[in-house]
């Protein structure tokens, strides 16, 4: 039993949303901050415009986020134990049949209210 102790390995669930934004977030303020230094380039006097590095982090840190809620939510309204979740709904893109006249046609759609009663 000591060699099946020492083997075990410790799960853990994989759907972790606040680390996940925590992530996103940072990824997406270090990925703004060097396409603002990379801006810099463009203007004739760099010194004067460092303010491209806070611009870039802080639109970088926003679409971060902006990225994890996306991603993290699947309906537009959500009840939950309660509580009522508003966030960005999935769309999801559905390819249907050719009709009679032989052209198929695109859905695309969004999930408005989920609940677990």
């Amino acid at each position: 039993t000591l060699l099946l102790a020492s083997w075990s390995v410790p799960c853990s669930a994989n759907d972790n949303a606040l680390r996940d934004l925590l992530e996103n977030a940072l990824y997406g303020g270090l990925v703004g901050t060097l396409v603002g230094g990379a801006l810099l380039t463009f203007t004739h006097k760099p010194a004067d415009h460092l303010n491209y590095f806070s611009v870039g982090a802080g639109a970088g840190v926003l679409a971060g986020i902006t990225f994890s809620v996306a991603k993290s939510s699947r309906a537009l309204l959500a009840l939950e134990d309660g509580t009522m979740k508003l966030a960005m709904p999935t769309i999801i893109p559905e390819l249907q049949e050719a009709d009679r006249k032989g052209g198929s046609t695109l859905m695309l759609k969004a999930e408005l209210l989920t609940g677990k009663f």
